[in-house]
């Protein structure tokens, strides 16, 4: 062994020797213990997993506190998801039982005090995903392992309900829906309340997410609700004004449920659907994945938030003024309508098969109907003027993604910001695209963007 290698392996057994913990955690109810692990030299992280943050929930009832164990709760196992459809909306997956959430906690030499916390909301359309995010091989998506690392932050990671449980709403106060957000809420408030006792600093936590998360997280700074637990807001292709984050006539869908299941359409509706089978409900919420040019798939995502007079007391549109002292960052991906219009449009996807030009004004025609037939001329002149008279099957493709990423995405995105901007006053306001090409090699050969200035990894 050379000297080199022995100081190595002295070091490491120094710092495994002096590895800092917090141990046992003492918070509202009761005492969690997590693992601890050498991540680093002299870098160590402390991880909790299945931390209650409210009861098992109540069906479609807001969530309420948890009562709290006698003990010392085992907090190495992440909980179940809370149940949904599985990705084919064939059968379901996860429990009722599932408010609970994830911490990561970094540490050196000594045991961290004061540190910045971010709170992760996961996307999945308001109808699938779960706070430890997809797992293959002890490997989770939504670990925090790596950004507390990097960051010296504590992350945390919270469970909400989805799908049918989460967003049914009667359009009245039977069932007045959005109990996935009050679910977040409830996860950020025992953060706020709580998160000392891990070394965080309650005073600065920064809320974030991607797709429903990222709307979830302007739903969050935008809600009277939360006004003094956030301190900044990060949403990755998503925000509240996104046209598929908002469902505008819940009954329409909760009666179709309804009598999906077996109960009435009239005042006991919401008392037989509290009573019934959460498998059934939950196979009953399933949502038309199809999608068309005619009728893109955007607006058949309904199991969403609903303006409810009380979480969102109004459109959202009118609520910035509750985020004025919050910072806040959004913004979206290169071409992050991909997916959508894949659907919508699959000859996209096919490098043989060319897409015809009268397809974007099917779509536009579509998309902006609510405006009028000059909408869609104005938009398709815009869209097509650098086609010239004979546009190449990339280019047709290039602007049917470009036109769904822009409606779906980047527009609200921007329109957010913007009110955002306004209403500010001490709150800060940011914008960002990602246009660094995917290394995944089955994306499509046009799709891409600026190549990066700078290397994405760490030094």
């Amino acid at each position: 062994m050379t000297v080199l290698e022995i100081a190595v392996v002295v070091a490491l057994c120094l710092g495994s020797a002096s590895a800092a913990s917090l141990g046992p955690v003492l918070t509202e109810g009761g005492m969690v213990d997590g693992e601890n692990k050498h991540v680093g030299l002299f870098r160590y992280m402390d991880v909790f997993k299945g931390i209650p943050f409210a009861a098992q929930p109540q069906r479609f009832e807001k969530p309420q506190p948890h009562p709290g164990w006698e003990g010392v709760l085992k907090a190495k196992k992440f909980a179940r998801r809370c149940m949904q459809v599985n990705l084919i909306q064939t059968e379901t997956r996860g429990s009722e039982d599932c408010l609970y959430l994830n911490i990561w906690v970094p540490q050196g030499r000594s045991v961290s005090t004061g540190l910045p916390v971010m709170v992760y909301l996961f996307g999945g359309g308001f109808l699938v995903g779960g706070s430890m995010g997809a797992n293959f091989l002890d490997n989770y998506l939504y670990s925090g392992e790596e950004i507390a690392d990097r960051g010296k932050v504590i992350v945390v990671t919270v469970g909400y309900r989805v799908g049918t449980l989460g967003f049914l709403s009667s359009g009245d106060a039977s069932g007045p829906g959005n109990y996935g957000l009050w679910d977040q809420h409830a996860g950020i408030a025992w953060v706020h309340r709580n998160i000392r006792a891990f070394g965080g600093d309650p005073d600065n936590i920064t809320v974030f997410g991607e797709s429903a998360g990222a709307a979830s997280v302007n739903f969050q700074l935008l809600s009277p609700k939360n006004r003094g637990l956030i301190r900044r807001g990060i949403s990755q292709s998503g925000v509240a004004l996104s046209p598929w984050a908002v469902n505008r006539n819940p009954r329409a869908l909760a009666e179709e449920i309804a009598i999906k299941v077996g109960c009435p359409t009239d005042e006991k509706m919401m008392p037989c659907l509290k009573i019934t089978d959460p498998v059934a409900l939950t196979l009953a919420g399933t949502q038309n994945l199809d999608g068309s040019p005619s009728n893109p798939i955007v607006f058949n995502l309904l199991l969403t938030p609903v303006i409810d007079g009380d979480f969102l007391p109004d459109e959202p549109g009118n609520l910035f003024h509750n985020a004025a002292d919050i910072d806040y960052i959004a913004g979206i991906n290169n071409m992050d309508g991909h997916l959508f219009c894949g659907i919508d449009v699959p000859s996209i996807n096919q490098p043989l098969q060319p897409t015809p030009p009268e397809v974007a004004m099917e779509l536009l025609n579509a998309l902006t109907k609510e405006k009028g037939p000059e909408a869609a001329s104005l938009a398709y002149k815009e869209y097509t003027q650098s086609w010239g008279s004979t546009p190449s099957k990339s280019t047709i493709k290039q602007t049917i993604t470009e036109i769904e990423t822009d409606f779906i995405f980047l527009v609200p995105t921007q329109a957010a910001l913007y009110q955002h901007a306004n209403m500010s006053k001490t709150g800060r306001t940011y914008s960002y695209q990602f246009s660094v090409p995917s290394l995944i090699t089955t994306y499509p050969g046009w799709m891409g963007g600026a190549p990066p200035t700078s290397s994405p990894c760490r030094p």
